[in-house]
């Protein structure tokens, strides 16, 4: 399968409006990879505080004439077997990103790939069988040289998502879904022309 790299004309054709500025979004790219990464959190951790430990509450021993330390409790955090202190408890990393930021963030993002020449357009991006050789073939044949590939459509057939499972050097990645970590990510992305126009009505809405 041909491919050809996509340039800055053909992102212009695609009403797609790059970002030449390199100073421009930076921060955009940072806040959102952050909280695509911190939503990924599970935020299950959880230790026991002295007051959910399954111990006694009286006290071990007298409070004077023992020689040892003052005492109140077997579950206080000093103790082997008692409570933590300011442990981890069950909370939400998820951080509410505006839009006009996400979709800032996406523009620079592709813009800088744009740049580099790590983008490349195809017509479709199919295979006949949900065969793992017949995918490796196609990717071989439309980007070499490249760790790791993402690979952008606007959907895909079951036959070619099949094929892809087991290439833990490829992603299938629909239109409507990828985001500025995809486009990061990976050495080399395909897009088909009809994910360009998809992305390109995303920047625009």
């Amino acid at each position: 399968m041909s491919a050809t790299v996509l340039t800055a004309a053909d992102a212009a054709k695609a009403k797609i409006e790059l970002i030449t500025d390199e100073a421009k979004g930076n921060q955009a790219v940072h806040d959102v990879v952050v909280a695509l990464q911190a939503a990924r959190r599970s935020g299950t951790a959880c230790a026991k505080t002295k007051a959910d430990v399954n111990l006694s509450g009286r006290k071990p021993w007298r409070q004077k004439g023992t020689g040892r330390a003052r005492a109140g409790y077997f579950s206080s955090p000093v103790w082997v077997g008692g409570g933590v202190a300011h442990g981890p408890v069950p909370r939400d990393y998820t951080k509410n990103t505006p839009k006009a930021v996400k979709k800032l963030a996406l523009r620079k993002a592709l813009s800088a790939r744009i740049a580099l020449g790590d983008v490349l357009l195809v017509d479709t991006f199919t295979v006949a069988e949900p065969k793992t050789k017949q995918f490796v073939t196609l990717l071989n044949s439309t980007t070499s040289n490249a760790r790791k590939t993402l690979v952008v459509s606007e959907g895909f057939d079951e036959n070619t998502f099949k094929a892809a499972r087991n290439v833990a050097t490829a992603q299938l990645t629909r239109a409507a879904d990828v985001n500025t970590e995809h486009l990061l990510a990976f050495d080399k992305i395909i897009l088909t022309r009809a994910a360009l126009e998809k992305i390109s009505e995303r920047l625009a809405s």
